[in-house]
């Protein structure tokens, strides 16, 4: 599966409901297992839903790219990652303050079979491991 896996530098300072879900491919990083994050990225592929993928949150916040502003700017935002306190900490580190309503799934401890349902059906986390 060929993905390009660009985003487009946009700064707001307001809420928005764009993308409600991001998914990260954890590209340079490779810490993530590749099955789960393609399984992950084919099930939000066919469903329709509109989400935004991009190459590698600790590269974007190595260079405080002002895409994490928008996303934290995002009402009910889920990030499709690796670890909660490692996302968190990787906004913190860009500037930006991600907002306690949002939801981190990890790919690292949590299958795609665990991730999807909670992405496709708009299911709440009941508890984000740390």
């Amino acid at each position: 599966m060929s993905l390009d896996m660009k985003t487009e530098s946009v700064n707001t300072s307001k809420r928005t409901p764009r993308a409600p879900v991001v998914y990260c491919h954890c590209t340079y990083a490779k810490i993530v297992p590749e099955e789960t994050k393609l399984d992950v990225l084919r099930a939000l592929s066919a469903s329709g839903q509109t989400f935004e993928a991009v190459a590698d949150l600790c590269e974007m916040s190595a260079r405080k790219d002002p895409v994490l502003g928008q996303i934290a700017n995002r009402e009910d935002v889920k990030i499709v990652a690796c670890f909660p306190r490692a996302v968190k900490w990787l906004f913190h580190a860009a500037g930006v303050a991600l907002p306690a309503s949002a939801e981190v799934l990890n790919m690292r401890e949590q299958s795609a079979d665990e991730i999807t349902p909670l992405l496709l059906e708009g299911k709440p986390l009941t508890e984000v491991p740390s």
